[in-house]
């Protein structure tokens, strides 16, 4: 049998119809910056990343189509709110677009891991092309800019070291050893996704059309800030540099350019995400200290996503993805 005729599976129906969806809710956010960015280069990038998942979202289409499955509706041009208020300054709109790209890396790394045929893996390289040319196109402004934060520098040992004491796992009231090298690569990553969830929460919260939205987006930006402190402290404890934040780079604006629905689920797109950073962080800490945050982050983002979840629900925002068939029900009918 050829490749490209064989049946997608769950697993790659599944990535198509997250990569449509999570890609159309990032889509409309950035059609709105490109709308208000008055620097030349960034705005030229925005207008990358725009027809970028332009040709994707047509290919995405094109293989659900072929395989019978519904389009899902995701986020359209119904969400956005033209000729709103700037709500962000150009700055904070090059970090959204480097963060949500190192998401999409990610989750292109993810879908082609699940898929089978030919023609699927192939559009998930182009994908993966596409998002680390996007990945160093931000990376290049946001240096030339002056606006990229490194992660803390290290200098070198004499020579390579082996651990000798149990007191190794001791991260508790300054008594353990320094952080490690390893373990500051997902504490640096989860403050700045930590930081960019706070401060898009922040911005929505203030421009949110109906109370219950508003109070939720208050909790989100409060669960943010009690993770970025909780780290922050961890990596001062060891003077070393914590990102900077972005919440003077929103506006006092309150007429929103979003509907709430679009708003309330980038939200919950980004705390859900955060669980796998997490879990990454967790499974590469090696201080007590550092287990009993990420636990900690855990727990609350779980609780967060639970009201997130309900309020969805309630107000008919949150699409069903493709179910397994439910053979007990199919017996009944016949």
């Amino acid at each position: 049998m050829e490749e490209n005729k064989l049946k997608l599976t769950s697993s790659e129906i599944g990535t198509l119809w997250g990569e449509y969806v999570n890609g159309s809710a990032i889509d409309i956010v950035n059609k709105y910056m490109f709308s208000i960015i008055e620097d030349k280069e960034i705005k030229a990038t925005f207008e990358d990343a725009i027809q970028t998942f332009a040709k994707q979202k047509k290919q995405i289409e094109t293989f659900m189509v072929n395989e019978g499955f519904p389009v899902p509706i995701g986020f359209t041009d119904s969400d956005l709110y033209k000729d709103k208020p700037r709500l962000f300054t150009d700055i904070f709109c090059l970090n959204y677009l480097h963060i949500m790209t190192l998401h999409g890396l990610l989750g292109h790394i993810t879908s082609l891991g699940v898929s089978v045929r030919k023609d699927l893996r192939d559009f998930y390289d182009s994908c993966d092309n596409d998002a680390k040319k996007m990945f160093h196109q931000t990376i290049e402004l946001l240096l030339e800019k002056g606006n990229f934060q490194r992660d803390p520098l290290f200098y070198p040992p004499n020579n390579p070291e082996f651990i000798s004491t149990q007191d190794f796992t001791d991260g508790f009231f300054g008594k353990g050893r320094k952080l490690a090298a390893t373990e500051i690569i997902s504490i640096s990553f989860n403050l700045k996704k930590s930081i960019m969830a706070k401060t898009l929460s922040i911005a929505f919260s203030q421009v949110a059309h109906t109370k219950e939205v508003r109070k939720f987006l208050t909790d989100s930006e409060q669960t943010a800030d009690g993770q970025i402190k909780s780290f922050a402290k961890i990596m001062q404890a060891d003077n070393l540099p914590v990102p900077k934040s972005w919440e003077t780079e929103v506006t006092t604006t309150t007429d929103s350019p979003f509907s709430d629905k679009l708003m309330m689920y980038h939200i919950g797109f980004l705390f859900q995400a955060a669980q796998n950073y997490h879990g990454a962080g967790l499974a590469s800490a090696m201080r007590t200290d550092l287990v009993t945050a990420y636990e900690g982050t855990i727990l609350k983002n779980l609780w967060l996503t639970k009201k997130w979840y309900n309020i969805m629900v309630k107000n008919n925002w949150l699409e069903q993805p493709p179910l397994a068939p439910n053979r007990k029900e199919i017996s009944k009918e016949v």
